[in-house]
């Protein structure tokens, strides 16, 4: 849950000693990772104590519309039609800490007032800070990163420019607006292959999931890969690849004094681990804990930590490397303020 022991001139509803804590767990919303948020939803329900949690799920539909309903996962997930549920709309005034329920011919306030609310929203208009605006302004408390973590750790480029400030090493990196591409391709081009080289990443900058990321070896596919990433973002990162390493994956947890989980490394059925690695195929394997050197671990968890405090992250986070196989060289990867729980 987001600290906010330090922002004392907030007053929050009290919390329901008796009986159970309600929480409202949103899920879906407008970003291409929209499918990936179900998943998570499913699993992050589920693995909520029913002894003591009433939850409370709330769905946004890939057109922005809220529908609050224990429906509304099989709604999204079975794309069924919705038009008759009612709409829902979370008040941005600090007094209520409730919903709106919105019929063809009145608001109604719910009476049932939220204790907490888990955002389980993958990218823009999730894990951008851009709801956990809402929630601030709406003075509920919510569980993962403020708004500043949140839309810093959604932006690749700003990330990498923080951590760089704060000595975490990272591969060679290059970015460029989508219209100076289109307007100067032949010196982005150039600056790309003199400076980064193949092969190399292109991504857009304030996605997750893989989506929109693309492995070039050559010019012709890094051309392509760029006009692909900008369809996402208009803001494009290109990465040097660093060529025979592992994927390792350590979680965080905390506040003003996060923990580092054991690292995890994933073993991607394809090339690099991209959408279908993840979420389609089903034959990407996780190894907990890595095989890692002693040395190695300590020093992998100890970046997480520090990558973590870089962005003014809290609640949790997933941070991920790589690790290449003969030296062990760690190379800062990104880090996910909402990780998939799939």
């Amino acid at each position: 849950m987001k600290n906010k022991s330090n922002k004392k001139f907030r007053k929050y509803p009290p919390v329901r000693r008796a009986g159970k804590l309600r929480v409202g767990v949103i899920f879906g919303g407008r970003s291409a990772e929209h499918e990936v948020s179900l998943v998570s939803a499913s699993s992050i329900i589920d693995a909520l104590d029913k002894t003591k949690y009433e939850v409370v799920p709330i769905g946004i539909t890939p057109e922005g519309e809220w529908i609050s309903s224990h429906e509304a996962l099989n709604l999204l997930k079975e794309k069924k039609r919705y038009k008759n549920k009612p709409k829902m709309a979370l008040l941005p005034e600090p007094t209520k800490n409730n919903f709106i329920t919105i019929t063809r011919r009145r608001l109604i306030l719910s009476q049932k007032h939220l204790d907490v609310i888990f955002p389980v929203l993958h990218g823009t208009y999730g894990e951008d800070g851009t709801i956990q605006g809402l929630f601030e302004l709406a003075n509920i408390p919510y569980v993962g990163a403020g708004v500043l973590g949140s839309s810093v750790g959604m932006d690749k480029v700003i990330t990498k420019q923080l951590c760089e400030q704060w000595g975490i090493p990272g591969s060679p990196y290059i970015w460029f607006l989508k219209n100076e591409f289109y307007n100067n391709q032949r010196n982005i081009i150039s600056a790309i292959e003199k400076k980064i080289g193949y092969p190399c990443f292109i991504k857009p900058a304030n996605l997750g999931s893989s989506v929109g990321i693309s492995k070039a070896s050559n010019q012709r596919q890094l051309i392509e890969s760029i006009k692909l990433a900008s369809k996402y973002d208009r803001k494009i990162l290109v990465e040097k690849s660093i060529e025979n390493s592992r994927e390792i994956e350590v979680s965080v947890l905390g506040n003003d004094n996060p923990i580092a989980s054991v690292p995890g490394e994933i073993i991607s059925s394809n090339e690099f681990y991209d959408y279908d690695a993840k979420y389609v195929d089903g034959k990407s394997e996780a190894v907990i804990p890595a095989k890692l050197p002693s040395s190695i671990t300590q020093k992998v968890r100890e970046l997480a930590v520090k990558s973590f405090k870089a962005i003014d992250c809290s609640g949790m986070a997933r941070v991920d490397f790589l690790v290449t196989h003969r030296t062990n060289k760690i190379y800062f990867n990104e880090i996910n303020t909402i990780p998939g729980f799939t």
